[in-house]
């Protein structure tokens, strides 16, 4: 993930300073432990201001609005209660070349500063520190303790002190091409590197952007460098330089990332905060994703590991339990033959009643011919009572490791993260298996957001398709989207998406649509990869919900089978 380096939060802010000053704060949100926002007023316009200390992607800028997820942080209590009815007046920058900057916060512009909240965007060592007028600690974001750090401890009631120095030697602009390339090739190596080691305040983005647009690479020795290189070099590292002091930046879009520089070739775009907080959304979302995604297909896969191993324990016994109508023959035979039985007799030997075929019984030598048919009748009564337990606990794992066979089907299908909507159906499966008691969460539950959409297709005829991605979407298309003219697929006895065809009244889809709408139920669903699945469809009205059922699990009636075809979904 790109670093936000010093010229990234000159260029944010510079245009803090320039459109959003004075600001009245209307509202203090935290989205997580590591993000709050700021809602700002101005006379022109309202905007949410986001500050993050992220080890990974601690930053500052203007975004969208936060989730509607309930805030129960203290640093952000903390924070509205002492920022309430006050102004962002001013934003200072501590001091040249470093990622610290003081926002300050008084009742109205040209009052007395009351409050201050240092942003230090310094990679894992990034905090956010809320401190009174006289520069005591308030509410940091992150305590920092003694064993943590001797050097610079951070602790609610102490004094704030600044950040120590970075060593090295501040680019400046009046500084001469001999002395700076000298500094730059004092100790060959890669051009990059050594721009980054022989100057502060230059991110390895800065540093390719800078040796790229020099037409040289970043890999290149310094050794090797031609006199009309270096001068090249310099030239395009002052208008570096010229652009932070002016404040003309041009930021655009890259191949791996962002620019605010426009030294190369890239897509420009309007709003450099918009940019700035889209890059981090989604790189941000895209780490939640495959945190989430993995732990949860790894509790799926465990969990039907678990049911598979209960289920065969309970097949075995069931097995076990189909010798209780031997015991129980054997018994008649004996009851029907006791004036064969002599004392003492270690087993006998009988013809079945039906088949005439010999069937040898073990006896107890010690009882009577009756009491070891007591013994046979006592056994058999004993398996008949294990079967019937047996059978219902069988149907219910059977019907655990289905449902958990259709979250792990869900799960496949949003295998990679693409936009928002594929981490709001994820946290909803993460959700729904808190709710069922296979995961234990310290999240509140409940209505925390708005629904995540299905994944929505049009037929050949123009109808729109809506296909559920999760438990939760499979039950509000079809117990509470679905009306009376639309058409309700699913794969046979098959796990999978719940399927919706949308349809008006008069309405009547021609084959190709319901081919169509077979083989989008089909591709999502555990049959993904054959080539013919049995796909039925039905009337929404002739589906229901079991009761005390699982989220997606429904049975139906009335259905028409047809064969999907998951690999023409397209």
């Amino acid at each position: 993930m790109q670093p936000f380096d010093y010229t990234t939060l000159t260029a944010v802010h510079r245009e803090l300073i320039k459109d959003w000053l004075p600001a009245r704060i209307e509202q203090v949100y935290q989205r997580d432990r590591f993000t709050i926002y700021l809602s700002l007023r101005t006379i022109k316009q309202r905007g949410w201001l986001s500050i993050s200390w992220h080890p990974e992607a601690a930053r500052v800028c203007l975004g969208d609005a936060p989730p509607k997820i309930r805030d129960t942080f203290t640093f952000s209590d903390q924070l509205r209660h002492q920022f309430k009815g006050l102004a962002l007046t001013e934003i200072q920058a501590i001091a040249p070349w470093e990622r610290v900057l003081d926002f300050r916060f008084a009742k109205r512009p040209g009052d007395r500063i009351l409050w201050h909240l240092y942003v230090e965007i310094m990679g894992k060592y990034s905090n956010v520190i809320l401190t009174d007028a006289n520069q005591q600690i308030v509410a940091p974001a992150r305590q920092v303790s003694l064993n943590q750090s001797s050097v610079r401890p951070i602790q609610t009631g102490k004094p704030y002190e600044l950040p120590p120095s970075l060593t090295g030697t501040f680019p400046k602009s009046e500084e001469s091409l001999e002395l700076w390339q000298e500094r730059v090739s004092l100790i060959p190596g890669q051009l990059q590197g050594q721009l980054i080691k022989a100057y502060r305040g230059i991110s390895p983005q800065i540093a390719i952007e800078i040796v790229t647009a020099s037409g040289l690479d970043p890999k290149q020795s310094t050794d090797s460098l031609s006199e009309s290189d270096w001068q090249e070099l310099f030239i395009t590292w002052q208008k570096w330089l010229t652009i932070q002091e002016q404040g003309e930046f041009c930021p655009g879009k890259t191949a791996t990332g962002y620019t605010v520089l426009g030294l190369l070739k890239n897509q420009p775009v309007t709003s450099l905060q918009q940019l700035i907080d889209s890059y981090y959304r989604y790189h941000l979302n895209q780490q939640e994703f495959r945190q989430l995604h993995h732990q949860l297909t790894q509790k799926i896969s465990n969990l039907i590991k678990k049911c598979d191993r209960k289920a065969a324990t309970f097949r075995n016994r069931l097995q076990e339990s189909t010798a209780a109508e031997n015991y129980r023959q054997q018994a008649d035979l004996l009851m029907a033959h006791l004036h064969l039985y002599q004392p003492g007799m270690p087993s006998i030997t009988l013809k079945d009643f039906a088949t005439g075929e010999p069937i040898k019984i073990k006896l107890n030598p010690e009882k009577n011919a009756v009491q070891n048919a007591q013994y046979l009748y006592k056994n058999h009564q004993k398996l008949k009572r294990a079967q019937d337990a047996v059978i219902p606990l069988l149907q219910e794992v059977a019907t655990e490791i289905n449902y958990l066979q259709q979250i792990k089907t869900s799960l496949t299908q949003i295998a990679n993260y693409n936009n928002p909507e594929d981490l709001e159906a994820l946290a909803e499966i993460r959700d729904e298996l808190t709710e069922q008691g296979y995961l234990t969460s310290s999240r509140p539950l409940g209505k925390t957001q708005d629904d995540s959409q299905p994944h929505r297709y049009t037929t050949p005829s123009g109808y729109q398709l809506w296909v559920g991605r999760n438990n939760r979407q499979n039950d509000r298309l079809t117990f509470r989207t679905a009306n009376d003219y639309d058409i309700w697929f699913h794969t046979q006895e098959i796990p999978g998406s719940h399927v919706l065809l949308r349809l008006e009244p008069g309405e009547v889809p021609q084959e190709a649509d319901l081919q169509f709408a077979a083989n989008i139920t089909a591709y999502y669903s555990q049959a993904r990869a054959s080539d013919l699945v049995p796909v039925i469809y039905t009337k929404p009205k002739h589906v229901y919900k079991p009761k005390g059922a699982k989220p997606g699990m429904a049975i139906y009636k009335h259905e028409t089978v047809i064969w999907g075809k998951p690999q023409e979904k397209e």
